[in-house]
């Protein structure tokens, strides 16, 4: 069995790794999908995050294609209570289709719950920030749909620590549904926006910590080592561009010295750090195959030693 762990003050407990969705329907079809999250609820998870918009970006795709292989999942036969599933809303779905108005919010979570095949939502997450629209119009959306049992409890993603202490005052001050989750942009190489001020909050307020891109979009698993590795994958492009720098290819050593010390593969080493930083509840992660996936699985049983993770410490600061 997977470590559980406390999902903030949700009351939800979850396994030590998410599973991402955005995979589904993009780069794992419906059987390779269906396979996916059979193993990884057999081997203890059951943290699965998607979200409307998952995959939109694909070409012929409308977004929604997630939520559906996942609802065609639970309609199979899964058992829907075997799974904390979190969802998202506020990116760009289409023309008037998009942002956190309270009119909005309550239109899309019924196209998400008709996707999913289910009643309710177990974390309902805000995918990003959206200043045209004041914090207690979304709040007040949240509220209507806790009290109405549609969702258990609802998170944010994408937000600067300035914006997600207001949105705790507002809902402090107006006893409305608390922000229980943060999913930002965090992992070995992605450290300093979230550990210089997120961190802190997160630890202070209680806030479980659910970071994705935690291989940096591959990055971490040593397969991208020049630029003629862009080739690699769908988004092999945009990740040499980004990553391979010195100071990146200073953290692959490292992974390579510690993965190669420990018996474990670069990408193992990457996820157990990140599972084991202060605030971080679970890692998110994805597979389009039932071998990546398990290789993740196995992550969750390591324990880095000290001088392990000092080693990945200094070779990623920035």
């Amino acid at each position: 069995m997977m470590e559980r762990r406390a999902l903030g003050g949700s009351g939800l407990q979850v396994s030590r790794l998410c599973f991402g969705g955005n995979v589904f329907g993009w780069t794992a079809d419906e059987k390779t999908s269906f396979d996916l999250l059979d193993a990884f609820v057999a081997a203890g998870g059951n943290f699965v995050d998607t979200a409307d918009v998952y995959s939109r970006w694909a070409k012929g795709h409308q977004g929604g294609e997630s939520e559906t292989i996942i609802g065609k999942w639970f309609a199979r036969g899964a058992r829907r209570d075997a799974v904390v599933l979190a969802t998202k809303v506020g990116m760009e779905m289409g023309p008037d289709r998009k942002g956190l108005k309270k009119d909005y919010i309550l239109r899309s979570v019924e196209d998400s719950l008709r996707r999913l095949q289910t009643d309710y939502i177990d974390l309902y997450q805000s995918h990003r920030d959206d200043p045209d629209t004041p914090l207690d119009e979304t709040l007040s959306a949240y509220d209507t749909l806790v009290r109405q049992g549609k969702v258990r409890a609802i998170g944010a993603s994408n937000y600067d620590a300035a914006r997600l202490t207001e949105a705790l005052g507002v809902s402090a001050a107006k006893s409305l549904p608390v922000y229980q989750s943060l999913q930002p942009l965090y992992n070995l190489y992605d450290r300093v926006v979230f550990e210089d001020a997120l961190q802190p909050l997160c630890v202070a307020r209680g806030i479980g910590v659910i970071p994705f891109y935690s291989l940096a979009s591959g990055f971490l698993t040593g397969k991208y080592r020049s630029a003629d590795d862009a080739g690699k994958s769908a988004r092999g492009g945009g990740v040499v561009q980004k990553y391979l720098n010195p100071r990146g290819l200073r953290i692959l050593d490292a992974l390579d010295r510690v993965s190669a010390r420990i018996g474990a593969s670069p990408a193992q080493v990457a996820l157990a750090w990140l599972a084991d930083r202060p605030a971080v509840t679970a890692p998110i992660a994805s597979a389009t195959s039932v071998a990546q996936l398990q290789v993740l699985i196995d992550a969750m049983r390591l324990r880095l030693d000290a001088d392990a993770t000092a080693e990945l410490d200094r070779a990623s600061a920035a």
